[in-house]
């Protein structure tokens, strides 16, 4: 679901267990939002936007992981409020272009095609956030993942948060550090493997993974030889070469992630850590093992992550343009 350094530290025997048993260093919000908000005033708004969504990843199945990857890399920062689509200016800086998002996001031109084509069934109506969190869900669908019901009724911010894109856990990091990444948010260990199983779909680019190749011993050796002939290992150059998250079925939303990394085939050090760093080894096995099990763990995360703090009521705007507030 989608930068970074390693870290090493031990969770505190007090930390571990609120994990466990769910109750996070950061809180899911309780917002008026409802999945039958545009049945009355835009009753054909999940419709447009599905059918922009199957269009676009029918053309490039891989833009299914990029317009989920903006989901996620919206919500983790400053709740689900579509502030992570508003283009830098002269005077206000975005996220967009931030150390974790740039040269690394894509598909908002999907966003913009929806956006325009919502505007004129249904001018000032649909939020850009909502989209989003739609988009995201639909994408999973026809990619061959699970469906779920989508609650509706988010705002648009009028602000960005660049400093707040340091909370996106880093590819880089341990276990341990995407534990506490999540945490923040609210999310138990559990849900943090879950929602890491969208690595089942989609491509990261060599720099994200290079160190991994060259220098972690936890490594199936002919997977690393492979994956080198797309990624040097010095000089940086092929920097932006790119290569599947998930050897095996890159573009089917299924639970080979995790049977990649049980056999030292994760694609970033992030992703193998789930296995080699201990805590989350179980939570790997089970989903490898279960892939209903995980279809429907990774569906209610994706409910809850699709509920952080979202702008409601007569807070924020519905931007005509997703790119630019009102």
């Amino acid at each position: 679901m989608g930068c970074y350094q390693a870290f090493s530290f031990k969770l505190s025997f007090s930390l571990v267990l609120l994990l466990i048993v769910g109750v996070g260093l950061g809180g899911v919000a309780s917002a008026e939002l409802s999945a039958s908000f545009y049945d009355k005033n835009c009753p054909n708004a999940l419709s447009t936007i599905k059918s922009a969504v199957d269009s676009a990843v029918y053309k490039e199945a891989r833009m299914g992981a990029s317009l989920l990857r903006l989901h996620f890399h919206d919500c983790f920062v400053n709740g689900c409020d579509a502030s992570l689509l508003l283009d830098d200016t002269a005077t206000f800086k975005g996220e967009k272009t931030s150390v974790a998002n740039a040269n690394s996001l894509r598909g908002f031109e999907v966003i913009d095609n929806i956006k325009a084509e919502l505007e004129s069934l249904c001018p000032n109506m649909v939020s850009c956030a909502d989209i989003l969190a739609v988009a995201a869900r639909d994408s999973i669908v026809a990619l061959g993942g699970p469906t779920y019901t989508v609650a509706l009724g988010r705002r648009d911010s009028t602000a960005a948060n660049v400093t707040a894109t340091e909370d996106l856990p880093s590819p880089f990091v341990n276990v341990t550090k995407l534990i506490a990444a999540f945490s923040k948010k609210g999310f138990t260990v559990k849900e943090m493997v879950a929602l890491s199983g969208a690595h089942t779909i989609g491509q990261a680019r060599c720099a994200f993974f290079r160190g991994r190749l060259y220098n972690d011993t936890d490594i199936n050796a002919s997977f690393a030889a492979a994956v080198r002939a797309k990624c040097p290992g010095s000089g940086g150059s092929g920097d932006n070469n790119m290569s599947e998250l998930d050897v095996t079925t890159p573009t089917t939303f299924d639970s080979s992630y995790f049977k990649n990394v049980m056999s030292q085939k994760g694609l970033l050090h992030s992703d193998q850590q789930l296995y080699s760093g201990g805590f989350t080894k179980t939570a790997v096995d089970a989903y490898a093992n279960n892939a209903a099990s995980f279809m429907e763990d990774f569906a209610e995360a994706m409910n809850k992550m699709g509920r952080l703090s979202p702008l409601t009521g007569s807070i924020g705007q519905i931007r005509t343009n997703c790119r630019k507030v009102n």
